[in-house]
């Protein structure tokens, strides 16, 4: 399979087999603008297409409410991508090379691959939210993703709370953004992974901002395990490497918010995949790797 995963500012993308291995990986800068991004993704299918043999599907990742049955991107953000909304990715994949294109958004993606392989394998239902710039989210359960009528089931970054919205005040971008402010820094010169290596030095400061991310970040998954009641939740996104600094702080809040009947059978996991995630994910959303599987039982 040839997998591309289109990021706000970067598109990685890979050959994998059956076998859930990666044969080759690359990633560019994304262009700026849909038609540049389309074009990037065209030349880097052709340019595997030369070198893979026989490849069944293209299966991308992208960021953006995805009409996931046409493969179109139905909404996205025109400030991170102008000119992206409403490109066909898969008609022009399948018109340009005469290959099966699936697409899927990139959240639902990276859920599909912790689901399939990673944290939450084995576990009846699932809630991922990826925390970064933004807030996502992605719900499946028994392996069926929820999507809504619109294609935009769980975006849940836009959830309103305490004022603002979800995102607003738990994304690892306010995070930074506070926690600059403070000690008269500009955002430039310091960065999540900066805050966190502090805060474990003793920086106040910084402490205070990661528990006022975590108290705010636990609310908002309260809210939504009373709504879709998930066995698991798996926190992504660059913070999934903090577990052992994070685990505590969001598990204090749940038992906060959580009542003790709810809390006491919800699960909290950590993202397992990093980068290789939406790929990955990209091709088990298109059902690829449970053929597979299904051929060697």
């Amino acid at each position: 399979m040839i997998c591309i995963d289109i990021g706000g500012t970067a598109i990685k993308s890979g050959i994998m087999d059956e076998n859930m291995n990666f044969l080759r990986t690359d990633v560019m800068d994304t262009p700026r603008g849909g038609a540049g991004i389309m074009d990037a993704v065209l030349e880097r299918i052709s340019e595997y297409l030369s070198t893979a043999a026989n490849p069944e599907a293209v299966c991308v990742s992208s960021a953006g409410i995805i009409d996931s049955d046409r493969g179109v991107v139905a909404e996205a953000n025109e400030n991170l991508i102008p000119g992206y909304t409403g490109m066909n990715i898969s008609e022009k994949v399948r018109e340009r090379f005469e290959i099966p294109c699936y697409v899927e958004n990139d959240v639902n993606c990276a859920a599909m691959a912790e689901a399939y392989q990673g944290v939450g394998r084995g576990h009846s239902s699932m809630l991922m939210l990826t925390v970064g710039t933004g807030i996502g989210g992605a719900f499946l359960e028994r392996g069926k993703l929820l999507k809504g009528h619109t294609y935009s089931a769980c975006e849940v970054g836009y959830m309103h709370m305490d004022g603002s919205s979800f995102e607003e005040l738990a994304a690892t971008s306010v995070l930074v953004k506070r926690t600059a402010k403070r000690l008269s820094k500009s955002c430039l010169e310091i960065s999540g992974k900066w805050i966190f290596e502090q805060a474990q030095s003793g920086n106040k400061v910084c402490i205070e901002e990661i528990d006022r991310m975590c108290d705010i970040l636990a609310k908002g998954i309260a809210n939504l395990c009373y709504v879709l009641n998930p066995e698991i939740v798996v926190i992504g996104g660059g913070i999934s490497a903090q577990e052992n600094y994070l685990r505590p702080r969001i598990e204090k809040g749940l038992d906060r918010y959580l009542i003790p009947e709810v809390r006491r059978k919800t699960k909290l996991g950590f993202a397992k995949f990093g980068n290789h995630a939406g790929m990955l994910g990209a091709c088990c959303a298109a059902g690829i790797l449970e053929k597979y599987r299904m051929k060697d039982q």
